[in-house]
């Protein structure tokens, strides 16, 4: 077989392993035909690139170039996330009703166990889970499909972006656009820091944490 058939085979495989975890996202968050889609995304993605990349560091899983570097792109992209998130939300609802919040946030008093439980969920299902299923699997493979050109990380960038808007369904018209932007701005943090997923986990995790300990401060609803 030649370089170029290779070549669009492998594509091929992209483009329909990029379908499939499309169709995971939406099965769950939108048709609520399958479970979360998360755990189904990870394994999935921790097997695909073991399989055809022969390691982990095609998800990003791979020492930055410098720490300080990583560092600081992953708190710009946790400011400009804070900046834009009351903006968007505050346009949006002139439109849509406001968003929904998580079941975590409001279906217990946001005591110390809360906090706990809150950040342990927070640093591993998605900081470490969402990241490595988004910007790391599903970002991968629809550049892989479109050709792997720098357009074609940008453009994958976006599309991730949309299904991380739609895997926040339940939020509302507002939560998703919003839950989109804050995926673009992730996918912006990834491709900046070289493709280490490293980055985008300490951002989300850095976002989602001080959403936490506004809520168990009292200063968020």
């Amino acid at each position: 077989m030649s370089e170029t058939s290779n070549a669009a085979r492998g594509r091929g495989i992209s483009a329909l392993e990029f379908a499939l975890a499309a169709a995971v996202v939406l099965g769950h968050n939108v048709w609520r035909v399958l479970p979360n889609e998360v755990p189904i995304l990870a394994v999935a993605a921790l097997i695909s690139v073991r399989v055809r990349e022969g390691g982990w560091a095609a998800l990003g899983f791979r020492r930055p170039a410098s720490v300080v570097r990583m560092v600081l792109i992953a708190l710009a992209a946790v400011v400009v996330r804070i900046i834009v998130s009351d903006p968007i939300e505050a346009v949006l609802t002139q439109f849509w009703p406001a968003p929904v919040a998580p079941s975590l946030v409001t279906s217990r008093p946001h005591d110390l166990g809360w906090l706990v439980t809150t950040l342990a969920l927070v640093w591993t299902f998605a900081a470490f889970g969402e990241e490595m299923a988004y910007r790391g699997y599903l970002t991968l493979r629809g550049a892989d499909a479109l050709g792997g050109s720098r357009w074609a990380w940008i453009a994958a960038t976006c599309a991730a972006a949309v299904l991380f808007g739609f895997g926040h369904y339940y939020k509302g018209p507002v939560g998703m656009v919003d839950s989109g932007v804050a995926g673009l701005i992730l996918g912006a943090a990834y491709l900046l820091s070289g493709r280490c997923l490293w980055t985008t986990i300490l951002a989300h995790g850095l976002i989602d944490t001080a959403g936490v300990f506004l809520l168990y401060l009292g200063l968020a609803d």
